[in-house]
């Protein structure tokens, strides 16, 4: 034949829509053209498939050769166009000999990604947890999804997709050309799958309420926000959160890791551990929210199911700070370039901390502060107030005044992560989700107080002048508090202590 078709994909976002691979061969003067609006690097694949083939011992045709990239109007970018294009060439020549009936049904369930050495060998491509879930998803059940072996192993935990990892061009043209059942790869066990250790909570002594504050956020979800002068632990409380966590769901690896690989290339080891991202305050809103040339996913995708620590949060340019606020409503976030926008996920837990005033010391028992009243007012005017709002818990964090010898130490993060695990599970036998991710109707429905709770919450709003979504938000950490106890009502007590973690920043 002198056309030959294969599948292979493109990567929108956390998509791998289908791209067809056309190659047809007709008499002419020798040209190689790619055509379907390919990318910088794509155009360069002609050098690479003409070595490529070369080396492996193949011949390249001396017509005039014209791969197209179907659709033309989806952008198609890096290598992994390489091995659908060398091979859609042997197929045309005839290097590859397929009976036709056979070629439609084995090719049609069959995708191909990799980037291709000078020598023939295959390159590891990025995404290849994303290639395979969308091959997964679009295909039948036999669908084969043939990989460099160093993304193989990654693509090989989604159950149900047979995944061919080879090394070389020739390998893959041999399991066509003899039409053999190659050895798929076999994802690892849980049982060896990558385990963080993170600190413990019981390393922090004299933060009772600091500690008792973190275990609410984790058992519900919620974001933190800590404020107190320098060296009271905030940033020691923030990196033992990830520990109190429980594991992630097989579901919740896959997605995890996907989108680690769309940064990472080669094989990904799937975690049970929860992400903790930590930026440094002087990130780029690229490089917080995603961005750049390629649409990549920044710092609030990557702890995605996971922990965002923002540390010094005034020190944060303004508009990088303004950008979290619809992605902490939405759990994802929208990136519009000017031929696509894609949108990753990113349902992270905000865990901040900041010094109440530029030197640190404000309201502090022994240390004066000296900053101006307007210089206060400036660096504390660097958060919003929609921004505050929607942070659930606003603590102020007091240094230990008493005898550190004495100072009892907090519960381990193992028995803590006892208890969080059971209030969520609460929390998902309930109503399906974490308490945190409450709309405002389920609020009115999970959330409801008896006539003293109703008169507290209003006067908590009237007197500091709460708007709804606050109100919201207040509710929904009482009915976290009130699974802790395993209550099925929320109380005066946990509503009280639900207000009390509603702290002014000057308090």
């Amino acid at each position: 034949m002198t056309l030959s078709v294969l599948k292979s994909c493109a990567i929108a976002g956390m998509h791998a829509p289908e791209v067809l691979v056309e190659v047809h061969i007709a008499p002419g003067l020798p040209a190689f053209n790619i055509v379907g609006l390919p990318g910088t690097g794509v155009k360069e694949s002609r050098e690479r498939v003409r070595s490529a083939l070369f080396n492996s011992g193949y011949q390249f045709p001396a017509g005039r050769l014209t791969a197209n990239l179907s659709p033309a109007d989806l952008p198609k970018d890096s290598g992994r166009f390489d091995l659908p294009i060398a091979l859609g060439v042997l197929l045309a020549t005839g290097q590859i000999s397929m009976p036709a009936g056979q070629a439609v049904e084995r090719l049609s369930r069959t995708v191909f990604a990799g980037e291709l050495s000078l020598t023939g060998t295959l390159i590891p491509v990025a995404a290849p947890l994303v290639i395979g879930l969308s091959v997964y998803r679009q295909n039948t059940k036999d669908a084969i999804l043939v990989l460099p072996k160093a993304n193989a192993v990654s693509a090989a935990h989604i159950n149900g997709l047979k995944v061919f990892g080879a090394t070389t061009l020739k390998e893959v043209a041999d399991f066509l050309n003899n039409d053999y059942e190659p050895e798929y790869e076999v994802a690892q066990t849980q049982a060896n799958t990558l385990k963080t250790v993170y600190p413990c909570l019981s390393d922090v002594k004299g933060q009772p309420l600091a500690c008792r504050a973190l275990e609410i956020a984790a058992a519900g979800g919620h974001g933190l926000l800590m404020s107190g002068s320098p060296g009271v632990g905030k940033s020691m409380l923030a990196q033992r959160l990830p520990g109190l966590l429980p594991e992630l769901s097989n579901e919740q690896q896959l997605e995890v890791c996907a989108i680690q690989s769309l940064v990472h290339r080669g094989d990904m080891v799937l975690s049970r551990q929860r992400p903790f991202r930590s930026p440094h305050h002087s990130a780029s809103m690229a490089a917080l929210i995603g961005g750049g040339a390629q649409a990549k996913p920044g710092e609030i995708s990557m702890a995605h199911h996971g922990v965002l620590f923002l540390d010094e949060l005034p020190e944060f340019d303004r508009r990088v700070l303004e950008s979290l606020r619809e992605p902490m409503e939405s759990g994802e976030i929208c990136i519009a370039r000017a031929s696509r926008s894609v949108s990753y996920p990113a349902k992270f837990q905000l865990i901040a901390a900041m010094n109440p005033c530029p030197c640190g010391y404000l309201g502090h028992a022994s240390k004066p502060c000296i900053c101006m009243p307007e210089k206060i007012a400036r660096y504390q005017g660097k958060l919003s107030g929609p921004l505050l709002d929607r942070i659930d818990m606003q603590i102020a964090v007091h240094p230990y005044k008493g005898d550190w010898e004495t100072a009892g130490a907090a519960e381990s993060s193992a028995v803590v992560r006892q208890r969080v695990s059971q209030c969520r599970q609460i929390q998902q036998d309930r109503q399906g989700k974490l308490n945190a991710q409450l709309e405002a109707p389920e609020v009115a429905l999970y959330c409801e107080l008896d006539a003293d709770g109703n008169k507290l919450i209003q006067q908590a709003c009237n007197r500091f002048g709460w708007s709804v979504r606050v109100m919201h938000r207040v509710l929904r950490v009482a009915r976290s508090i009130a699974d802790i106890k395993q209550e099925t009502r929320i109380d005066i007590a946990s509503l009280s202590e639900a207000i009390s973690y509603r702290q002014q920043m000057n308090e």
